[in-house]
């Protein structure tokens, strides 16, 4: 009970007021006037759920893969990956609209092509909730790029906000076919992931993540948001774990606690580099998974995801 007091109080003397209500329970009710019939997820590696086997995060710890599923599970439903007859068709390493993925795969579907599928044999119901994730694929390749000396920081920074702006097009795309509740959240802060902390280019990927997050916020609120899109802001909500790790109950925020080391080009930043879609209880530098953020240099741990969902799941509501 301490344990918990300290994680639900000290948020509150840290200026984090919004982050530690949710987190931890509010005394008002918000009632929804949405009761989502089917959720229905695209987008990348952070809402991956297994199209391949494993989602980029710890594997088989008998809990939630990630936050879209977590959103799921508060309203009371499954979600599966579509590769299993389920709804959710997102794919690690994929990037909004662009190809090869962040690992040099042509055969990856991007974001645009995840919803041409669904949109294929299916249409949208009007007690559908979309969650759509995007980004942080895009970012590591103009990264990449830009860190072997093959194009610029500049125009790195031009092609991320313009697939920012290709985000917009595909959330207005959704919003067109049908899709009454899409809630989208972009690119954490990379900047403060393990890998810009080893290349220490904390600045660079700091600035290419808000390139993406700027461009798909200015793009939208140009076309417009209105009553049926919502921007959950992953950067936000991940920047006071990243600053604060204690007040979520995790001691580790600098290093990951997967060994799993792909010789391939696994998560999209090198050959012989972790990847959490290899990680399981055998290949863990710890047993402790909750105590630590970070899975992989980029992806999450289940208690991230788990905590992010929930506060995910929190603004929805009270948008809906």
């Amino acid at each position: 009970m301490a344990y918990q007091w300290r994680r639900c109080l000290a948020p509150l003397a840290a200026g984090i007021t919004a982050v530690a209500l949710s987190a931890c329970g509010s005394s008002s009710t918000v009632e929804s006037a949405l009761t989502p019939s089917r959720i229905i997820a695209f987008g990348d590696g952070h809402s991956d759920l297994g199209q391949r086997g494993s989602g980029y995060t710890v594997n088989g710890t008998g809990g939630i893969a990630n936050w879209s599923e977590q959103v799921a599970r508060d309203y009371g439903l499954s979600l599966k990956p579509s590769a299993q007859g389920g709804l959710s068709f997102a794919q690690g390493n994929a990037r909004v609209s662009a190809k090869p993925d962040a690992a040099g795969e042509a055969s990856t579907p991007t974001l645009a092509e995840q919803i041409d599928a669904f949109l294929a044999a299916q249409q949208f119901g009007q007690t559908d909730l979309v969650l759509v994730s995007g980004g942080t694929a895009d970012i590591i390749v103009q990264a990449r790029a830009a860190l072997a000396g093959q194009i610029t920081r500049e125009a790195a920074a031009q092609h991320v906000r313009s697939a920012g702006q290709a985000l917009t097009e595909q959330v207005q795309r959704l919003l067109a076919s049908g899709a009454q509740h899409v809630a989208v959240i972009g690119s954490y802060d990379l900047g403060a992931s393990v890998w810009a902390r080893n290349l220490q280019e904390q600045a660079f990927l700091r600035d290419l993540t808000r390139q993406f997050n700027e461009g798909f916020k200015v793009s939208m609120h140009a076309q417009g948001f209105g009553n049926r899109a919502l921007y959950v802001d992953f950067e936000y909500y991940l920047n006071n774990i990243t600053t604060g790790p204690q007040y979520f109950g995790i001691e580790h925020i600098d290093r990951p606690v997967c060994t799993s080391v792909d010789a391939g080009a696994g998560i999209g930043i090198g050959a012989g580099q972790v990847n959490s879609a290899l990680c399981n209880s055998t290949t863990l530098v710890s047993p402790q998974v909750e105590r630590y953020g970070f899975a992989d240099a980029i992806y999450l741990t289940p208690t991230v995801h788990q905590q992010f969902g929930s506060w995910a799941y929190g603004r929805i509501r009270e948008r809906w």
